[in-house]
């Protein structure tokens, strides 16, 4: 592991001014020294015969913290003049006391065989003598009243450190399983010793840790990982904390993933601006072990909530999408934008359009002879094939009738060109049954009827809705194709008008029909040709 740099020049983040960042210097050591000699008790619960000098150290690294709390805030140093010899003698106290005891357990502990202890031992010694030096160097009456002219007010400058955290309701961390699957938390820290400290308490508590000595892994880590929450350095060289917090909350993909920042930069506009970026919380370096994990807990517990969250929209909108899927299954689209915008009478008079009536000849006789699985899916293939037909064309299927299809053009969106689209789908259908002759276990045969004029058009039903055309020309159109014959395609006088000289016709002459009388009739037969002459003659059916 490489030596932490406690004495980062030009790593400040936009904004700390001289005296905060001599605080941010002077902690990074001294949590070291309360961190990890925290650990060693804890490791060292079935030894006690280390105990009491572990937890005069301890005691030791809270008093230095406690000096640079009180002793270096901008309003103890306001006055302009600085005891300086006193200061240095007031830090000086506390960290011979955690140099020698900590040289003594190292002898001790590898007198005993407890050579586990000696690796955090050695960083707790090389923290003090560092830390000692920093304070030979930063605390001296030029230095501080130069600092002191341009400070910021720090956070609670006369609370415990662990004041520091932002108020926030505590929630309990999810129990770890098997593995530690308490969450995923990416330690951001360019101090190996802050990064090693943090990821052994992590893990310890039943989390998975990734950890990164920079911003731009940082980025990495959590566009490969899934990570549940960042714990984000302040300063770091490079691309500082707040850069690293912009680029995640910029970020699409990763602005849900709540990040604490954890510094030992205490200045209240850096941790202003941190909140205002869209942390979630701030927790001062030396950092309460309790705090931070509440802390943790609350933010797993608040990305958790996320997550159900967004796989219930996400569920909803599934279910919307089927929702939506079944209604434009039996309603046209705008019809049924019209019910959704809350319409509760849909009736529209529509001047002119085109129906078409199809109708498999004879199939209930013929059907008789087929199992009735086959039947229904005899019917679900032809009938599918004349829906894509239909939906080629543009056209409006309104329903199937038993062996009966009805399809219109030119609704619910009017359009000029509704008879030749229909007259390209009955081609179309004819075609289609007259190609498949062997692929049904019944030959089918197909009688269509199409007539032109004005319908009025609307939804009934509340729970069941249906979309349906009634007047004189559905009802002209029903009777073409009834009193049509087999295997052809038959359309009233305006269809006729419509369409001649463009599509071939076949005249029929006129034909009597039941409640209307007698009227002229066509066979539509191709695309193309010269208009054929008027109907002679006359059908009575």
């Amino acid at each position: 592991m490489s030596e932490p740099n406690w004495h980062r020049e030009g790593s400040e983040p936009a904004g700390a001014h001289r005296l905060a960042r001599i605080r941010h210097d002077l902690r990074t050591p001294a949590s070291h020294i309360q961190g990890y000699s925290e650990m060693l008790l804890e490791q060292t619960a079935d030894r006690p015969r280390f105990a009491p000098d572990l937890k005069r150290i301890e005691m030791a690294g809270r008093r230095l913290v406690e000096l640079i709390r009180e002793e270096l805030s901008p309003e103890p140093l306001a006055g302009g003049t600085v005891d300086a010899r006193r200061l240095q003698a007031e830090f000086r106290t506390p960290l011979n006391h955690v140099i020698g005891y900590s040289e003594l357990l190292i002898e001790q502990a590898e007198q005993e065989g407890a050579e586990d202890l000696v690796p955090d031992l050695e960083k707790i010694s090389r923290a003090a003598q560092a830390l000692l030096r920093l304070v030979e160097e930063r605390l001296t009456a030029e230095v501080l009243v130069a600092a002191a002219a341009t400070a910021l007010p720090a956070v609670a400058p006369t609370a415990r450190p662990d004041a520091l955290a932002l108020t926030r309701s505590a929630a309990s961390v999810p129990p770890a399983g098997p593995g530690g699957e308490g969450g995923l938390i990416l330690v951001v820290d360019d101090d190996p010793g802050n990064r090693d400290m943090l990821s052994r308490r992590l893990r310890q508590q039943g989390f998975r840790v990734e950890v990164a000595e920079d911003g731009e892994r940082a980025l990495g880590c959590l566009r490969s990982a899934s990570c549940d929450l960042v714990l984000l350095d302040l300063v770091m060289p490079g691309m500082a904390g707040d850069e690293v917090l912009t680029r995640i909350k910029a970020d699409r993909e990763l602005r849900h993933v709540p990040v604490i920042l954890l510094s030992a930069l205490d200045e209240m506009d850096s941790v202003v601006r941190c909140i205002l970026m869209g942390a979630e919380d701030y927790l001062a370096k030396p950092f309460n072990a309790v705090l931070l994990r509440a802390r943790i807990g609350a933010c797993l517990e608040k990305s958790r909530l996320r997550r159900q969250e967004a796989a219930y929209l996400e569920a909803l909108e599934t279910e919307r999408r089927k929702s939506e899927s079944l209604l434009l299954n039996v309603l046209p689209a705008p019809i049924a934008d019209r019910l959704k915008r809350g319409e509760t009478t849909i009736v529209d008079s529509l001047p002119e359009v085109t129906v078409m009536f199809a109708d498999l000849v004879g199939f209930t006789a013929l059907a008789s002879r087929v199992a009735s699985v086959d039947v229904v899916r005899l019917l679900d293939e032809v009938f599918s094939a004349f829906d894509e037909l239909a939906a080629a064309q543009g056209l409006e299927k309104i329903k199937t009738i038993g062996d009966a299809y009805m399809v219109v053009g030119g609704l619910p969106t009017p359009r000029a060109d509704h008879a030749e689209a229909v007259a390209e789908a009955a081609l179309g259908m004819m075609a289609y049954v007259e190609q498949h002759p062997g692929d049904y276990p019944v030959p089918l045969r197909l009688r269509i009827g199409i007539n032109t004029g004005p319908v009025i058009a609307g939804v009934i039903g509340r729970h069941k809705f249906n979309y349906d055309l009634w007047g004189d020309t559905v009802n002209t159109a029903s009777r073409m194709e009834s009193h049509g014959l087999p295997g052809r395609i038959q359309v009233g006088a305006a269809v006729y008008e419509r369409l001649r000289g463009r599509y071939t016709f076949e005249a029929r002459g006129t034909i009597e029909m039941k409640g209307m009388g007698i009227v002229p009739a066509w066979f539509l037969t191709g695309r193309g040709g010269a208009a054929p002459c008027p109907p002679q003659g006359s059908d009575r059916l």
